[in-house]
């Protein structure tokens, strides 16, 4: 088997036109050991969001190519779901898209014994983001110096009934 990098690229590759034929963007894949056994994630999105029937059109289309390609020689067992509402942002084009919206960070040093953040995602250029956090100051770093920064978009409010006295 080629390096973890290269099989991602593989499958992206083999994957990403049957996503487009459905309409589908391929949001992003992962090959992971999780124990003994390995996952191939395949992640989905579209505007309006991902419904069970795309996760299924998807796998049903793939599931061919990726055995006729065989771009990975261990078993495994591969998934197809939504990136879900607080998606990790990775490619440019993910922070590109969602400038003006809330996300958390999590650094990977911290800066002043902190490690997490939440704010709005107020740019993003050549792998540096600013994000205009909460207390209203802003931080600027490098996407390569966080664990990762995803949206903050589950508001709790959205799943109370307000009607409940």
């Amino acid at each position: 088997m080629a390096g973890k990098g290269n099989t991602v690229s593989r499958v992206s590759e083999i994957v990403k036109p049957y996503a487009d034929e459905l309409g589908l963007e391929l949001w992003d894949v992962r090959f992971v050991k999780e124990g003994t056994d390995w996952y191939l994630r395949i992640f989905i999105d579209r505007d309006g969001g991902v419904s069970i029937d795309d996760c299924v059109d998807l796998t049903h289309a793939i599931t061919k190519p990726l055995d006729e390609a065989d771009p990975i020689s261990q078993s495994y067992t591969l998934e197809v779901s939504s990136p879900g509402v607080e998606r990790e942002l990775i490619t440019d084009a993910h922070f590109e898209k969602f400038v003006g919206s809330p996300v958390m960070i999590r650094l990977i040093r911290p800066i002043d014994k902190v490690r997490d953040f939440n704010g709005v995602l107020s740019s993003y250029n050549n792998g540096e983001l600013t994000v205009k956090l909460i207390d209203g100051n802003e931080l600027t770093v490098n996407k390569k110096d966080t664990s990762y920064v995803k949206l903050d978009d589950f508001d709790i409010n959205d799943f109370v009934n307000n009607d409940i006295e």
